[in-house]
C-alpha cells in the first residue's frame, strides 16, 4: 500500500472545515447546551485528528473523499463519543446470576420507604446533626439508635460503614493491645480483604486462637483468659459451614464464663437479621436479639445482607462499651453520612410490622418469591431471548436453584427458574457461549448470567415487573443481531 502524495494531501486537508465552522452549526450548538462548549470542543479535535492521522496513513485511492467528512458526520461522531464519555459507570444490570444478595451487584435493593426517604436527603437540608428539640448540635446516631435498641434489645446502638468497619472499630475501642480469644474454627475471610486475623493485627489486638478447626470446648476459652485479655469473641460463620465431628460453644455458654471472668463478649454475627427467617421458609440464623438476650455485651451485623437496607455496619450492646466506641478517633473516620441513615432509618422501621415485611421489604419478598412465579417469568422471556440470538443456540425454562448471597447464608440454595442457553448442535459451548455471555453484557442495560455445564444460565428469581417487560423490550430490539456469533474460522 503506497502513501498519499504530497499534492493529494495538502489537497485532502485542505478541505477539512474550520473547528469554529463547525461548532457554529446548528448541530453542534444542540450539543454545546447539552454537554458545554469545552467538551464538545475538544471531542471534535479528537474527531479531527483522528481523521487525519488516518489519511495520513491510508492509500490515496482507497482514501475516502473528504466530502464524507461533512458536518452531519463529525456530529455523529462527536455526539457517539460524547455519550460514551458522559455514560455513568455504575449502572443499572439485570442480575440473573442466581444470587439474590450479589456483593458485585450492590448487594440487597432498597424498598420503596428507603428510595423515597433517600431523594429528600438529596434534595433537602436535614437535621444530620442538629437537635430540633434544643436547637443544639446534635449526635447523628441519634436519628436511628433508639429504633435500633427497640428492635434488638440493645441498650445502645452506632453505625459505621460497614461490618468489617464495625469489627475494626470495636476492636480497636476495646481490645487495643491486649488479646482476643477466638476460636479457630471461627477465624473466617469473606471476600478479598476481610479477614478475622487481619482485621485483629489492624485493630491493635493481639488475637488468641483456642481449639481446633472443628471442635472447640468451653474449657478452651476458660484456659485462654489471663490478664492480658480484653475479650472473648465468637464470628459467625455465615460463608461457610463445617460438618462432621464438630463442637461449638454457644453465646450462651461464652458468655456467663466471660462476665464471671469480669470480660465482655463481642459477637459478630456477619450477615445479621433482625427475624427468624424460618417463618418464611428460609434457613434459620441467630437473631441480633436473641444474641444480645443470650449474653453478648457487643453485637456487629452489617445493614446490607440480610436485613435488606444500605451497605452499614450497625454495633449494638452495653451502654458503656457502645459509649467507648462512639469516642474512639476511628467513629469519626467510619461514620457514615445522611443518605446511608436516610435509607436505614425506613428499612428498620418496616420491621416494626413483621406480618407486613415479606411484602414490603424487597429482599425477603425476592428471597421467599414462588418457583411457579419465576417459572411463568422464564416462559415470557424465553421467546424472545431466543429470537434475539438465534438458531445457533436453543434456549429453554429450566428449574434450577438460586443463592441468597455470597456473604450470606452462600450454602443454602433456593429452588427457583430460568433460562439454560445451549448450543443447538448439542456441542460444547466454548468461545461462542463466552461471545454471547459478553454481548449480553454489552447491552443498553447489562444481562449479568453465569456459565455453567456449557450452558449460559439466567436465573429469574430477581427479575420482578417492570424488569421483566424491559428486559423482554430489549431483547426484542435486539432481534436480528444475532449476538453471540463469532467467526467460526472453518
Amino acid at each position: 500500500m503506497s502513501d498519499v502524495s504530497g499534492s493529494e494531501l495538502r489537497a485532502l486537508m485542505a478541505r477539512v472545515p474550520s473547528v469554529e465552522k463547525v461548532m457554529a452549526s446548528a448541530e453542534f450548538a444542540a450539543l454545546v447546551d447539552e454537554y458545554g462548549r469545552s467538551q464538545v470542543l475538544n471531542a471534535l479535535r479528537d474527531a479531527l485528528d483522528a481523521w487525519r492521522i488516518s489519511a495520513k496513513a491510508a492509500d490515496a485511492a482507497a482514501s475516502p473523499p473528504l466530502s464524507a467528512l461533512d458536518t452531519a458526520g463529525l456530529h455523529e461522531s462527536v455526539a457517539a463519543a460524547l455519550r460514551q464519555r458522559n455514560r455513568s459507570q455504575l449502572r443499572s444490570v439485570f442480575n440473573l446470576t442466581g444470587t439474590v444478595l450479589h456483593t458485585n451487584l450492590g448487594r440487597a435493593l432498597l424498598p420503596d420507604e428507603a428510595v423515597r426517604a433517600v431523594m429528600g436527603a438529596l434534595t433537602q437540608p436535614a437535621n444530620l446533626e442538629f437537635d430540633l428539640a434544643t436547637g443544639k448540635r446534635g449526635d447523628r446516631d441519634d436519628l436511628i439508635d433508639e429504633l435500633i435498641c427497640e428492635l434488638t434489645g440493645a441498650e445502645a446502638a452506632t453505625v459505621v460503614n460497614n461490618n468489617a468497619a464495625a469489627v475494626l472499630l470495636t476492636l480497636s475501642a476495646l481490645a487495643a493491645k491486649k488479646e482476643v480469644v477466638v476460636s479457630r474454627g471461627e477465624l473466617v475471610e469473606i471476600g478479598g480483604a476481610f479477614r478475622i486475623p487481619d482485621i485483629m493485627s489492624r485493630a491493635g489486638a493481639k488475637l488468641r486462637e483456642v481449639g481446633t478447626t472443628n471442635r472447640t470446648h468451653l474449657k478452651d476459652y476458660d484456659e485462654a483468659i489471663n490478664p492480658n485479655t480484653a475479650l472473648l469473641m465468637k464470628v459467625h460463620a455465615s460463608n461457610y459451614a463445617i460438618s462432621g465431628f464438630t463442637k461449638e460453644v454457644g453465646i450462651d455458654e461464652i458468655a456467663p464464663l466471660a462476665h464471671i471472668r469480669g470480660l465482655p463478649v463481642a459477637v459478630d454475627l456477619g450477615s445479621g437479621t433482625l427475624v427468624d427467617l424460618s417463618e418464611w421458609g428460609l434457613p434459620r440464623e441467630p437473631t441480633v436479639r436473641e444474641t444480645v438476650e443470650a449474653g453478648a455485651d457487643v453485637v456487629t451485623f452489617s445493614g446490607d445482607k440480610l436485613l435488606g437496607g444500605p451497605q452499614a455496619g450497625l454495633i449494638v450492646g452495653r451502654r458503656d462499651l457502645i459509649a467507648k466506641i462512639k469516642k474512639h478517633p476511628l467513629k469519626r473516620a467510619l461514620r457514615v453520612g445522611k443518605l446511608t441513615l436516610a435509607a436505614l432509618e425506613p428499612v428498620l422501621q418496616l420491621y416494626r410490622a413483621p406480618e407486613k415485611l415479606r411484602e414490603r421489604l424487597t429482599t425477603l419478598r425476592l428471597l421467599t418469591r414462588a418457583a411457579d412465579e419465576i417459572h411463568g417469568a422464564a416462559l415470557r422471556v424465553q421467546p424472545a431471548l431466543q429470537q434475539a440470538i438465534g438458531a445457533r443456540y436453543t434456549v429453554a425454562a429450566e428449574p434450577m436453584f438460586s443463592q441468597i448471597g455470597s456473604g450470606a447464608l452462600p450454602v443454602d440454595v433456593l429452588p427457583s427458574y430460568g433460562l439454560v442457553v445451549r448450543m443447538t448442535d448439542g456441542k460444547r459451548g466454548g468461545r461462542h457461549l463466552l461471545a454471547l455471555e459478553k454481548q449480553l453484557r454489552e447491552m443498553a442495560r447489562p444481562v449479568i448470567g453465569r456459565i455453567a455445564d456449557d450452558a449460559l444460565r439466567l436465573d429469574l428469581r430477581c427479575l420482578e415487573a417492570p424488569d421483566e417487560a424491559q428486559l423482554i423490550a430489549q431483547l426484542d430490539a435486539k432481534t436480528g443481531a444475532q449476538p453471540g456469533t463469532p467467526t467460526d474460522g472453518n
